[in-house]
């Protein structure tokens, strides 16, 4: 029998422990990133979790032959650490020695080791494996990291309590046919288009709450900026006064994740050449307004991604904002749980914010009346009975509320400049693929 008591784990390489043997010898793992002969040495890049670090083989000083492994080995490596202004970090390892842990069975398909991958969408995830190995494809999902650690610090900082709900559901809070539906024992199911009904009944739990869960959504598209499958970065807070609240909630938060990813993620904004937006407010206008702005027709229902882009770099240009809040939607288009605007119950107190040319975000005030809330169901010609579960919410009492779902993936594209959202999903699912 073996007691295991959790003190003598394995070390893992850390660039500040690295640094700061200086002059020492240094033991690590990584693998084998490049190889690259210089005739009497040779630069052997070592590739650890986040970073590719430089080490000089030279036969002189190491005991172990350099033939003996190539790109893709993963390997244990000795030297001494010396400075080198011209390497990554400025730092580098003179080998002493290596010991081989596992050899690939065959060559990388794509050039892993390209600053950037340089393939077509297809290869990129028909080799996904091998494409993520890539220092820039990679950075991607540190980024990810970062912004969710940066979303859940400001959550739990501001009273927000977190939650991970069901995603196998009895109705889709969206509606629509955008649904995937599935057996569950006999009865008929859905995958989660959101976790609005439960974000909304945890309120009168906690008061304020937050969830970074996938979402799901069953639309046939083919472009750029959808995947049936992303993450969703959620939050939904009580005793709001408007909807303008919910949007002052983001504005703070979005600053602290971009402050967040510029004191820790760096190395991962030098490699991607990511530049993170400064801002100290967010302008906003309506809907009516942003349809005036873009020139378009007055009777439309929603922004289409022209629009999106269109209204972006005017006030990119007018007001110096990469972000851009679009209010007041028409009622017809925004979910059942949508307040209508009181004044004008034409349209909704909700909102869309745009970055970059691109909506990442939707949110608003919910109803918390329940009259109210049955009354606008049947306008919907919707079924109240349908929704027992979830009007229950209402009819036990509800604070005034409301909150926004964020597409994790998209707010990560428009940071990178990526031109199709699938890079910025480790395993993406679209209409044509369910594998890898």
């Amino acid at each position: 029998m073996k007691n295991i008591d959790g003190t003598s784990l394995i070390k893992q390489f850390s660039l500040d422990e690295f640094k700061s043997a200086l002059g020492n010898e240094f033991n690590m793992f990584a693998c084998v990133h490049k190889i690259k002969s210089m005739g009497q040495f040779a630069f052997v890049m070592l590739r650890t979790g986040r970073y590719v670090i430089q080490s000089v083989y030279e036969p002189e000083t190491c005991s172990d032959d350099i033939d003996s492994i190539k790109e893709g080995c993963y390997i244990n490596v000795s030297g001494t650490v010396r400075e080198e202004p011209r390497a990554n970090y400025g730092f580098e390892l003179l080998l002493s020695g290596f010991s081989l842990l596992s050899t690939p069975a065959e060559e990388y398909p794509l050039h892993v080791s390209a600053r950037k991958l340089g393939c077509s969408m297809e290869a990129n995830l028909k080799y996904r494996s091998a494409a993520l190995r890539n220092p820039n494809e990679r950075a991607a999902f540190k980024i990810s990291e970062g912004v969710c650690e940066g979303f859940r610090r400001f959550m739990l900082a501001n009273n927000f309590t977190e939650i991970h709900t069901p995603k196998i559901v009895a109705a889709g809070a969206e509606g629509g046919a955008n649904i995937f539906k599935l057996k569950y024992f006999g009865e008929d199911a859905y995958l989660a288009q959101s976790p609005q009904f439960y974000k909304q009944t945890c309120v009168a739990i906690f008061d304020r709450v937050f969830e970074i869960d996938p979402v799901y959504r069953a639309e046939k598209h083919n472009t750029t900026r959808h995947l049936n499958e992303y993450t969703g970065l959620d939050f939904e807070m009580g005793f709001i006064n408007d909807m303008y609240d919910v949007m002052a909630m983001e504005t703070a938060m979005l600053k602290y994740i971009f402050a967040f990813l510029g004191e820790n993620y760096q190395n991962e904004l030098n490699i991607t050449g990511a530049k993170l937006p400064v801002f100290d407010e967010i302008p906003s206008v309506t809907f009516l307004e942003a349809i005036e702005i873009v020139g378009g027709n007055k009777n439309k229902h929603d922004l289409d991604p022209q629009d999106e882009v269109k209204l972006c770099e005017y006030f990119a240009k007018e007001k110096g904002s990469e972000f851009v809040f679009i209010t007041h939607f028409p009622s017809l288009k925004r979910p059942f749980y949508v307040m209508d605007n009181k004044e004008d119950p034409r349209v909704a107190e909700s909102f869309d914010l745009l970055f970059r040319g691109l909506e990442i975000t939707t949110g608003g005030q919910r109803i918390h009346d329940y009259n109210e809330q049955v009354g606008k169901m049947k306008r919907m010609n919707m079924n109240p009975e349908e929704f027992e579960s979830y009007l229950q919410i209402h009819k036990y009492g509800m604070p005034p509320h409301g909150g926004l779902g964020i597409g994790l993936e998209r707010i990560v594209m428009k940071l990178l400049d990526l031109p199709n959202i699938r890079q910025a999903s480790l395993f993406p699912r679209d209409i044509n693929h369910l594998e890898p």
